[in-house]
């Protein structure tokens, strides 16, 4: 009797992403303990269980009590904020909890940071996962994509609870177990890295049409609409279309207007980019959405800029009218589609190589095809082609690009002429479009069999003897290229 009367499941830390998950567990008829250290705040979520269809939870104000209150094994779930409060969180409870519980972390940590727990929590006899969660407070409590890795037994123990939680999509729950170590949250952390791109390019889009296109909100929400209807259906596009329709309650117009233009963040689309470049992955389009998150942020130095620029006979930005020329909105609004969307692969496929190389460098053996599979619901970049993408991984496991998937392939290809025609326009109107930018040289690099990295290497060589190798016979080489130079100059003059 004592034994039914135990929660199957516990949850640390309730601020909104907590609250919220905890109440979809309690939802899915799934009896859950709830702590945090403010008690006010487990009153609420226990006062939000009760008017929410009197779901199973029941909150505790102390560790102690709280562990108690779960089944054995236990398995806890912490959502607390990243770093230092994961680990007093960690110690406040994990004395109370007895060999073989489980503690599952659901916030952005550093993957390090949970490998180095995962070996704590094992010296204590202890299971330990760190789970990616991506969807919002909404995804949060009506299901989220779930992204666990670490000990498999700690998966095995909640494998039913994530799974009913999950987002649920054609194909099954958008839940997998990821792989050991700190997996979870390195996928998670790219997944980031995705969406700050992704992010980026809608927002390139977004002005090229406004700025170019003299395209009025009311418009562009029409148009997302229109595109969330077609390939680019996702999330993102839907939630933009509905950001275009939202009235500015303080005055007139709509509230985008009013949005000062400074992009906030947390860390992991820059841990990403730091991935990035210590495995020596290619990740521009993404390198390129964090500079632009930087550079937004000297708001006051870019007023200047722009003021001292436009004294010294610069101008402004230029519209349709001002190129000298009547801009087509019908084809620019359609050009803009395919840019965002070849852009958008690229953007996938630098999240996908640099979640391989790391796979590779930690053996975690990740199965992108599957990855791609639990981001289809619940989390933030959900995607109608990220069935595609999927489907590609499945063709071939060891694809060396997404681009070259013979479906993609194509694809890219009968959207480059209009892609092209999107940055060549908004470098000529003076509208910024790095993320375009970047991914349309991404592509072109890689498509190239030759590039002018002969020339650096040859640099490289002639002041600071690096030795290159050659195309028509293998092996290093040096040469004195100075020493030679000035032969060869004496030998001129002497003509």
């Amino acid at each position: 009797m004592e034994a039914a009367a135990l929660s199957r499941i516990g949850l640390a830390g309730l601020a909104v992403m907590g609250q919220n998950l905890a109440l979809n567990i309690a939802d899915k008829g799934f009896p859950i303990s709830v702590y945090n250290r403010t008690a006010s705040k487990v009153d609420e979520t226990v006062g939000r269980a009760a008017v929410e269809g009197g779901l199973p939870l029941s909150g505790h104000h102390s560790p102690r009590d709280f562990v108690l209150s779960i089944a054995r094994p236990r398995s806890v779930i912490i959502l607390v904020k990243a770093g230092a409060p994961v680990d007093q969180t960690i110690a406040s409870l994990s004395q109370f909890m007895d060999p073989g519980d489980s503690i599952i972390d659901g916030g952005n940590e550093w993957y390090e940071n949970t490998e180095r727990r995962l070996r704590e929590a094992a010296a204590r006899g202890l299971l330990y996962l760190g789970m990616g969660v991506s969807g919002g407070e909404d995804g949060a409590r009506h299901g989220p994509s779930l992204m666990p890795g670490g000990h498999l037994q700690a998966y095995h123990n909640v494998q039913d609870v994530l799974a009913r939680v999950a987002a649920q999509v054609d194909d099954g729950p958008c839940v997998t177990f990821v792989g050991e170590g700190g997996a979870g949250n390195f996928v998670k952390m790219v997944h980031n890295g995705i969406e700050y791109g992704d992010m980026q390019l809608i927002s390139e889009a977004y002005d090229v049409l406004r700025t170019v296109g003299g395209l009025s909100n009311r418009e562009l929400a029409e148009i997302f609409a229109e595109w969330n209807s077609g390939e680019l259906e996702s999330f993102l596009i839907e939630i933009t279309a509905d950001i275009f329709r939202v009235p500015d309650e303080h005055g007139e117009g709509e509230l985008v207007d009013k949005i000062l233009d400074k992009t906030g963040m947390k860390g992991t689309g820059k841990w990403t980019v730091q991935q990035a470049a210590e495995l020596s992955v290619a990740a521009p389009t993404i390198a390129s959405s964090l500079d632009s998150r930087y550079l937004s942020g000297l708001k006051e130095e870019r007023e200047a800029a722009a003021r001292v620029l436009d004294e010294a006979g610069i101008g402004g930005e230029v519209s349709g009218p001002l190129l000298g020329r009547t801009i087509d909105k019908k084809r620019l609004i359609d050009d803009v589609r395919q840019a965002l969307y070849a852009s958008k692969i690229c953007s996938y496929a630098q999240g996908m190589n640099l979640l391989r190389a790391k796979s590779e460098e930690k053996g975690w053996n990740l199965n992108l095809g599957e990855l791609a599979r639990i981001w289809k619901g619940g989390c933030i970049i959900r995607a109608r082609f990220l069935d595609r993408i999927k489907k590609a991984y499945e063709r071939n496991r060891r694809l060396a690009n997404l681009i070259v998937d013979p479906e993609f392939a194509r694809e890219m290809v009968q959207r480059q002429g209009a892609w092209r025609r999107v940055v060549g326009l908004a470098i000529e109107a003076g509208i910024s479009t790095p993320g375009m930018c970047s991914s349309l040289a991404y592509f072109d690099t890689y498509r190239r069999a030759r590039l002018p990295a002969n020339l650096v290497q040859a640099q490289r060589d002639y002041f600071g003897a690096h030795t290159y190798e050659r195309v028509d016979r293998p092996g290093s080489f040096h040469t004195e290229w100075s020493k030679i130079a000035r032969q060869s100059n004496a030998g001129a003059g002497g003509l």
